[in-house]
């Protein structure tokens, strides 16, 4: 069986959940793991595996907006650094001699592991945006160009590269990537989505003043995460993170508001659940799903700070249009990605 050495983004919770869904998978069938990551990845990994502490560029967010001081700083931080990383790197793979390297979207692994010789597979949802075009408006291109000058420079250092997204544009010609539709976690896989009369509003990082007003607007029970409270307010029922309660709550509920989140939007989708996205200022990546939920009739998005609540009426009453759309499509793509990251270990390379 194969050794692999994985580095995963530690920002937030999609990456480490992403990762830890194909290894739970791989290592079932007896292959051997040791991770790479940071913050709360790594602490949501070595739960399970053994993990090396490692630093990458992050991208802080306050208010809803991405703080681009503190993003410009974190990456000349660990930029200044990266020598000692990539020898820390180097030392691991002299030690643990892995067959393979896989990645979701870290810096130091795909660089260690070329110049040891080690062939990398990138699996991640960012490089959707440099794999292909994307008819995004003028206003975004500032952004657009931004976000896949960096996803270039700092993060496509892998030799094959499988994009998991719930749109899936033509690959450019000349480019290196697979994409198939979202990884899902067994625990999602296992629920059956029902029709009941609730709403789910999840915001994974500080959000803006108008989010909660815009929640009171909801002729229904709205059960809210990710603000680490408990508790009733008006047709607000707050809750404590809980894997088991969010996903009976989202496998169960009539629609969803939420950030840009890939993995969100994704599992969201799955049950067959529209979704209302107000991604994050200056995220391009959670502007770009935002924008392909609306144009795939999938949802809406917003990117004010300050929704009307005429917004909620306009939404739901087109919930049944939205429901038709998502009955169309597939947004489970564990067996082909299993498939083919099987077959990355055994021949080193992707088939095209």
């Amino acid at each position: 069986m194969a050794k692999i050495i994985y580095g995963v983004h530690g920002t937030g919770h999609g990456h480490a959940v992403r990762a830890l869904t194909i290894a739970r998978h791989l290592a079932g069938l007896g292959h051997e793991f040791r991770f790479v990551s940071h913050g709360t990845g790594a602490d949501i990994l070595r739960r399970e595996f053994p993990v090396e502490d490692c630093p990458n560029p992050e991208t802080p967010i306050h208010g809803h907006r991405v703080a681009l001081a503190a993003a410009i700083y974190s990456n000349l931080a660990v930029r200044s650094r990266s020598r000692t990383y990539i020898n820390r790197l180097l030392q691991l793979i002299e030690r643990f001699q892995p067959d393979v390297a896989l990645s979701d979207y870290e810096y130091f692994v795909p660089l260690a592991a070329r110049r040891a010789g080690v062939p990398c597979l990138s699996v991640d949802h960012q490089h959707v945006i440099t794999a292909c075009r994307h008819p995004v408006p003028w206003t975004q291109f500032p952004g657009y160009l931004s976000t896949a000058w960096a996803v270039k420079t700092f993060f496509s250092r892998a030799s094959d590269f499988l994009v998991i997204s719930f749109f899936q544009p033509p690959v450019l010609p000349g480019v290196r990537a697979k994409i198939l539709p979202p990884l899902l976690r067994r625990t999602v896989i296992e629920r059956q989505p029902r029709n009941g009369e609730h709403v789910v509003a999840y915001q994974g990082y500080t959000t803006f003043r108008r989010f909660l007003p815009l929640l009171r607007a909801i002729p229904s029970p709205v059960a809210v995460y990710g603000f680490d409270r408990e508790g009733i307010d008006g047709n607000l029922h707050f809750k404590k993170n809980s894997e088991t309660g969010f996903l009976d709550d989202l496998s169960s509920c009539r629609y969803v508001v939420c950030g840009g989140s890939h993995t969100l939007i994704s599992e969201a989708l799955y049950y067959g659940k529209p979704v209302i996205s107000f991604p994050i200022q200056g995220a391009f990546e959670q502007f770009l799903n935002a924008f392909y939920l609306e144009r795939l009739g999938y949802g809406q998005y917003y990117t004010g700070f300050n929704p009307h609540p005429e917004i909620i009426p306009a939404f739901e009453a087109k919930l049944a249009d939205f429901g038709r759309n998502l009955g169309r499509k597939n947004f489970c793509g564990n067996p082909d990605i299993f498939s083919l990251v099987e077959q990355f270990i055994r021949t080193k390379k992707l088939t095209y």
